[in-house]
């Protein structure tokens, strides 16, 4: 398939970035005057109120005499405390995520016979519809996984008997599909790309219904499709620990926002990953990848902590790095003290590492997380408490995986939609009105100029003169 090229040429883009320009810019002090929450953001960090749920809350300080004070941070799914469902899975030897997809689905942890028959339809919806790899992912191959997965479940739409339904029933029906059949989408979309632009080999395989779907990824993105227990517990812990994380992060506002717009689950769910993608948002863990890629060129000795805090600091002077000023992995809108997923991860993840000879590895990302604050206070002169947040670590447990770059963003939506889909129906049950939050106008008024009386100087800004001064 040949490639898009642009009809616009250099020339002419750069003219018209330079009028773009002129005329979008607000200025900062206006944000202050008229007190705007920018990102819906109030002065101290705190996210703005703006909604209610019982599906996930994200506790990482508590509010003593208006202040912010700090502690460990804690993260429940419908009241329950992710360290006891990591730990109950755990201990018993078995697979979490999809025990967790129910608890963010239905409110309360399943019994045995409520989990089989789950896994059950789970496992017959992962096929994708007749023809739907051929003709939606083969056809129109993507560099980007993420972008492949948002088309292919707005593709999903078209397959649909009754896409527009709004009940309940109708949006669990197609909830539960998208969370069987986003492993298959997100595998297929790979395998395409590897051919189409790796010019590597394709090999998709066929779907194994009894696997869980852990074990169904890696599975899928293998070629000899071997994978031992230990492997697929890993990725089931960051499955659980990515499935959820409140209401007011990017993607899940994102559903929201559209669900109460009233518009059907595949556009909501599609808006989601496309804001899921972003590098502050979920692409976070590429870039905690390239950064770490950085420093390894760039320090000589990767144990020496003064050579590392002081690459640390040319990054966040923007002297290194991707230019802008951003310590990836590190701080948290909520999490003060630490991040539980982080810590869950970094637990199992040096376990897995000292097995399997990821150690220097795992000790430059320790080593990150223990100079990271330090040289931030010292660089930015801010008391600002930050640990490392989720990203910092799980791209070093997919890494040993043998999970590709590529794949590492796709894979947290695979466990996210789950959330994405709760938040949905909770939305709909209880939204109740579109969601709209204002935006002041700072625009000055400008009066109608007639064509004939429009100049335009050398530097590019437009003014006019009245007719009866010109000559």
């Amino acid at each position: 398939m040949a490639g898009f090229i642009s009809s616009i040429s250099n020339d002419s883009l750069s003219f018209l970035c330079d009028e773009l320009k002129k005329n979008n810019k607000i200025n900062d002090v206006d944000f202050t005057r008229f007190d705007v929450k920018r990102g819906l953001r109030n002065s101290d960090g705190t996210g703005v109120m703006a909604g209610l749920t019982r599906i996930c809350n994200v506790d990482g300080y508590y509010i003593s005499d208006g202040e912010r004070v700090p502690h460990e941070g804690r993260l429940f799914y419908r009241g329950i405390d992710i360290n006891d469902i990591i730990n109950g899975a755990e201990s018993e030897d078995r697979f979490g995520f999809e025990e967790t997809a129910w608890l963010l689905l239905f409110g309360t942890l399943p019994t045995q016979h409520q989990l089989d028959r789950f896994c059950d339809i789970l496992a017959a919806c992962r096929d994708l519809p007749e023809d739907f790899i051929e003709d939606m992912i083969m056809k129109a191959p993507s560099k980007n996984i993420m972008n492949k997965l948002g088309r292919s479940v707005l593709a999903l739409y078209s397959y649909d008997e009754d896409p527009e339904d709004l009940s309940i029933e109708n949006v669990l029906r197609q909830s539960i599909q998208l969370l069987a059949q986003m492993p298959t989408i997100m595998s297929c979309a790979y395998q395409v790309k590897r051919r189409h632009f790796d010019h590597k080999s394709m090999y998709i395989h066929s779907i194994k219904h009894e696997y869980r779907t852990a074990q169904t990824v890696l599975r899928s993105i293998r070629s000899n499709k071997q994978f031992t227990d230990e492997e697929a517990k890993l990725l089931d812990l960051a499955l659980i620990i990515h499935a959820e994380h409140g209401g007011g992060n990017c993607s899940a506002f994102a559903t929201r926002v559209l669900t109460s717009s009233l518009t059907d689950t595949y556009s909501s769910i599609s808006a989601s990953i496309g804001s899921l993608k972003g590098a502050r948002h979920g692409g976070a863990n590429i870039k905690v990848r390239q950064m770490l890629d950085c420093i390894r060129e760039g320090v000589s000795d990767v144990t020496n902590e003064d050579e590392v805090a002081s690459f640390l600091e040319k990054i966040i002077n923007k002297e290194a790095g991707d230019g802008t000023g951003l310590i990836y992995g590190m701080g948290h809108a909520v999490y003060t003290l630490s991040d539980p997923r982080a810590v869950q991860l970094k637990k199992r993840a040096r376990e897995f590492a000292e097995k399997h000879d990821f150690v220097e590895k795992f000790n430059l990302i320790e080593l990150v997380e223990k100079l990271t604050p330090e040289v931030f206070a010292a660089v930015k002169g801010s008391k600002k408490k930050m640990c490392a947040n989720v990203d910092l670590y799980s791209g070093l447990v997919y890494e040993m995986l043998k999970i590709p770059e590529e794949l590492f963003t796709p894979l947290f939506s695979v466990a996210r939609v789950a959330g994405w889909s709760a938040h949905r129906m909770e939305e709909l049950m209880t939204g109740g009105r579109i969601i709209r939050p204002a935006y002041k106008n700072v625009s000055p008024p400008h009066n109608y100029v007639p064509m004939a009386e429009r100049i335009e100087d050398y530097s590019g800004e437009e003014f006019y003169v009245p007719s009866e001064e010109r000559e």
